[in-house]
């Protein structure tokens, strides 16, 4: 049977796959169109097997919010290789697939969705044949609250949402800039309230290492590592943080400046770097 440019080109255009591997598997399956796009599939997997052990740390981080900001997700799609994460048809994949994780709350549920004719785990594989490296769903983020904002940190390397508790006049842009602060400031909770025990524990372990190194005596240790404890919550804890964009004022008191009532009721932060 003839392959024709026409049935290549159609093959393209369902799959994204290169033309020389769509002309390959049509004459692999004697121009059977869906058993072409399983002999892709298969390829895919092929490769993936391959390259199960490879580190897939590039990519891009997306962060999506739906069109009533109540509910927002981040997306990383990893690869191997800087050179694959920029380019456009990758991170135009990255878009459409952040787009399409908007209808979902975990990961699971999202790769076994339905994604332009297949499961999106079935597509991760299909594009790690065709790109030759390993593609996947690294995180997958979601919030849910009465107003969530997001940031995408210019290259596609880091993604921020935040939720409030209510959504208020200016919302957009405080959500913008919480989003960006969480970004750049990456805190470990919204509060004190938040930092866990661990977390805790280690930081009094740590400052009382630093104190012992420094000679001071062991009975006012406690004393100073709480103290210090402080400091480590204001620096990283979102609310008690000074605000980026004006280090005279904390993220609490910005917030009051619009409402003296919302809350941040969770975030999330995604990073490649």
């Amino acid at each position: 049977m003839k392959i024709t440019a026409s049935d290549v080109n159609k093959l393209r255009q369902a799959t994204g796959a290169g033309m020389m591997d769509c002309k390959k598997a049509l004459e692999e399956s004697s121009g059977d169109f869906d058993k072409a796009i399983e002999v892709l599939r298969k390829k895919g997997q092929k490769v993936a097997a391959n390259r199960a052990d490879r580190e897939s740390s590039e990519g891009v981080v997306l962060a999506k919010v739906n069109s009533d900001n109540t509910s927002g997700i981040i997306i990383s799609l990893n690869c191997e290789t800087d050179f694959v994460a920029k380019n456009d048809d990758y991170v135009q994949l990255a878009q459409k697939l952040a787009d399409h994780a908007l209808n979902f709350t975990d990961k699971e549920s999202f790769l076994d969705s339905d994604f332009e004719g297949m499961k999106v785990s079935e597509k991760l594989l299909e594009q790690t044949g065709i790109i030759g490296e390993k593609i996947e769903i690294g995180s997958f983020e979601h919030i849910s609250a009465s107003f969530v904002g997001s940031y995408i940190h210019a290259g596609n390397k880091i993604a921020s949402i935040v939720g409030f508790s209510e959504n208020f006049e200016k919302a957009g842009d405080v959500g913008k800039d919480l989003s960006m602060q969480i970004a750049a400031m990456n805190p470990v909770s919204i509060d004190e309230n938040g930092v866990s025990q661990d977390i805790i524990a280690k930081e009094i372990e740590i400052a009382k290492d630093q104190l012992r190194q420094e000679g001071k005596p062991e009975e006012m240790l406690d004393n100073i590592a709480k103290g210090k404890l402080k400091k480590f919550f204001k620096e990283n804890t979102l609310i008690n943080q000074q605000f980026i964009k004006d280090s005279k004022i904390s993220i609490s008191q910005y917030l009051k400046g619009f409402s003296d009532s919302v809350e941040v009721t969770g975030f999330s932060r995604v990073g490649l770097v």
